[in-house]
């Protein structure tokens, strides 16, 4: 594979491929994609191009799924103008500390791994605004992630996590939490406090009640949209279904709010 470059050259190795792509204002940012057999143990001279804004280090296809990372280095706390960090679909058991050195990531892709934990680094990102963490082992909901208040989009489906803190009231500026396929038992009243949320999924878990502040959240869907609001799969009962289809009025009815 041939590296596409612009302006000066450097010394890319030619199966790096390195690319100058177009954000949503039309800016240019540098970007390098490491994929194939030089996948499973990336070559630290990656890390050395400190002007990088973008790092993809997952699995571009099905086909290149025999090459995975299993091990971050922790050189990757070089790249301090990295905006998007890209590990999905990996075998990667833990996170470095070294990637809270990252202050300007605003993307942080680690779906599809085998993360049960994130280090408490993680609270020094304060423009970190996207964080998928889908189809992972986690069994405890990650403490750090209330410390990321710039949060919009958190997805954490697919695990096993059977509570939410109450110090999620703290992500203020959520509008998307995928929260389906996970263990939950029950809401705490403080998520309750996230009225920026426009879509929530909550599908199969093991939720009975709601808590009665869930009315308040004003800005999801209330029809029949899944897009926006999940509830399938779970054994509601206060209230019932019928009822929170009815929307924010009827559930502020049924709790006599």
């Amino acid at each position: 594979m041939e590296a596409a470059s612009t302006g000066p050259s450097h010394p890319y190795k030619t199966f790096w491929k390195r690319l100058i792509e177009s954000s949503s204002s039309g800016k240019a940012q540098k970007k390098i994609k490491i994929q194939g057999k030089d996948l499973s143990s990336p070559s630290l001279e990656v890390f050395s191009f400190e002007d990088m804004q973008i790092l993809n280090m997952s699995p571009e296809r099905e086909s290149c799924l025999a090459y995975q990372m299993n091990c971050v280095p922790k050189q990757i706390g070089r790249l301090m103008n990295l905006t998007a960090l890209y590990m999905d679909t990996n075998d990667l058991e833990e996170i470095p500390p070294d990637v809270g050195t990252l202050r300007n990531l605003r993307r942080l892709a680690l779906s599809n791994n085998f993360l049960d934990s994130l280090p408490s680094e993680l609270s020094r990102l304060p423009n970190l605004q996207s964080l998928h963490l889908a189809n992972n082992n986690f069994k405890d909901f990650p403490s750090v992630i209330c410390q990321l208040r710039n949060l919009t989009f958190l997805d954490v489906s697919d695990n096993q996590i059977e509570t939410i803190p109450a110090a999620i009231n703290q992500l203020g500026n959520v509008e998307t939490f995928l929260f389906a396929f996970n263990c939950l038992k029950r809401l705490p009243e403080e998520f309750c406090l996230l009225t920026k949320l426009r879509c929530l999924w909550l599908g199969h878990n093991d939720l009975r009640e709601l808590p009665k502040g869930f009315g308040n959240l004003t800005l999801l869907d209330w029809g029949q949209s899944y897009c926006s609001l999940n509830f399938e799969g779970n054994p509601l009962q206060h209230p019932p279904t019928d009822i929170c289809s009815g929307g924010p009025h009827k559930i502020k009815e049924y709790f006599g709010l």
